[in-house]
């Protein structure tokens, strides 16, 4: 899955590459020795097969020139103060860190191999600064190199690995989608192992969520009024200069990766997105305007990763995201990627097997017992209350009202809807079984949907007031 460099990094290597930089009078202000100046000189501006003869005829020496040794900073220390030194060796170690396979095992036997580099990640805030970008670049490059060689647990890659994240989430945070897709360039390098990305979903607040925002203004944003998000038709227009939000299909493209490359850790990551990212619709809404075969299979295949291994948790978001009727379509598309017909396949017969296993009780405690509510059909269904409410309270011992009241106990800041489909259940529960009142107030929602009366989303407000207004409908008639 290796993926050509960013075309902005490439262009600055370039520059760099070309530049003059004064050698001996570096040596002469004692920034580099002249033993140092030797071994610059012997690899640099020779051919590929030259330059890769004389590293492995004295690698130790190399390493040492980099990284440092007992006798000798490394030289990125030595010439800290002099911006140009740097960035030309930050460019030739990355060529020799891409060229020469047997260095970089070199590179990683010594024991700080990312020391030289981490400090240069904080020279500057400016995200086009050079320094850092170049720094970057050389250590996703080499820690991509060492999560597979090292796959134990390793102390410097656990050092360094988050420190590289958040440098590269500032990336990814930029409003320039050069810089954005250097960030999932660099990102997709290193999600190459189990505990790569248990680390990036540690930091996922930084990580992940510049990822998701990239997505929604894909699709016109969440709260826009895209029929893309709303479910209806497929939005076309504008497609091959890049979809919504000004996202080209290069960095949709990146962005899918990352995801689907983290989407191997379902069971670590499912329920997150599904929270924090609703990740369900999203993704529908993406196959939808996919303009490509390969965004389409990305797209897929991560849906294939989760949906499988939380069945539980995001299953009951798949029938009102309206995710069988979107793959529906697909297979009407002439489609040809086998690996994506068949992920197609076992992600329309997982869907297939979980629809017809469902009643309509069992489809709304599992997904109120997922923890996050939607405006699927059980909550607006008078007959469903009339059969279910007095089974949904008595249910293992009212576990369906416990995560109820446990659902309004939080604050929803980015998905006030899940308060007022609550709110609505709660009233549904005490017009159907009014002598349970005690029962439901001794759980605490009584006062929550009180409490709710107050909020500044109307549909949370009037949900509430309708369930407060049940609650005081019954207390006046009893």
């Amino acid at each position: 899955m290796a993926l050509d460099p960013p075309a902005y990094i490439l262009s600055l290597q370039n520059n760099i590459r070309a530049r003059p930089i004064s050698w001996e009078g570096a040596v002469r202000a004692r920034t580099i020795t002249d033993t140092d100046l030797k071994k610059i000189k012997s690899i640099d501006k020779v051919r590929k097969e030259q330059r890769k003869q004389t590293i492995e005829g004295d690698s130790d020496s190399y390493v040492a020139l980099l990284l440092g040794s007992d006798d000798s900073p490394s030289i990125f220390q030595a010439a800290a103060k002099r911006q140009d030194i740097l960035q030309y060796m930050l460019v030739l170690t990355g060529d020799l860190v891409d060229d020469i396979p047997s260095f970089v095992s070199k590179l990683l036997q010594h024991p700080k191999p990312y020391a030289p580099f981490i400090p240069l990640l904080k020279q500057s805030s400016n995200p086009e600064d050079p320094i850092p970008l170049l720094t970057s670049s050389v250590l996703s490059s080499l820690l991509s190199n060492a999560l597979i060689a090292q796959p134990k647990k390793n102390p410097e890659i656990e050092d360094a690995l988050p420190k590289l994240y958040t440098y590269i989430a500032n990336l990814a945070n930029s409003s320039d989608p050069g810089l954005q897709d250097i960030a999932m360039q660099e990102y997709s390098a290193v999600l190459r192992t189990k505990r790569s990305r248990e680390l990036y979903w540690n930091q996922r607040k930084e990580t992940v969520t510049p990822l998701f925002d990239i997505l929604t203004n894909a699709v016109g944003g969440k709260d826009s009024d895209s029929t893309v998000w709303s479910g209806g038709a497929s939005i076309r227009s504008g497609i091959d200069a890049g979809l919504a939000g000004g996202v080209g299909l290069q960095l949709l493209y990146h962005v899918l990766l990352v995801i689907w490359q983290l989407s191997f850790e379902g069971r670590l990551v499912g329920k997150g997105l599904d929270e924090e990212h609703d990740i369900l619709p999203l993704y529908t809404a993406l196959l939808r305007i996919s303009p490509k075969e390969k965004t389409t299979r990305v797209l897929v295949s991560t849906l294939t990763n989760l949906l499988s291994t939380n069945r539980q948790t995001l299953m009951p978001a798949a029938i009102p995201a309206r995710l069988p009727s979107v793959l529906q379509n697909l297979q009407g598309r002439h489609l040809t990627d086998p690996d994506l017909l068949e992920d197609l396949k076992t992600l329309n017969e997982m869907l297939d097997t979980y629809t017809k296993a469902q009643t309509t009780f069992e489809e709304y405690s599992a997904e109120v017992l997922s923890g996050h509510l939607r405006w699927s059909p059980p909550h607006k269904s008078a007959d469903f209350w009339r059969e279910n409410a007095r089974r949904i309270l008595d249910e293992n011992k009212g576990e369906l009202p416990k995560k109820l009241a446990e659902i309004l106990g939080k604050n929803w800041d980015n998905d006030k809807a899940v308060l007022a489909i609550g709110c609505n259940d709660v009233a549904c529960l005490v017009k159907e079984v009014p002598e349970k009142r005690a029962q439901l107030e001794k759980m605490g929602l009584k006062t929550r949907v009180m409490v709710l009366m107050q909020a500044e989303d109307e549909s949370v407000r009037w949900e509430s007031l309708r369930a407060v207004g049940e609650w005081l409908r019954y207390s006046f008639d009893g």
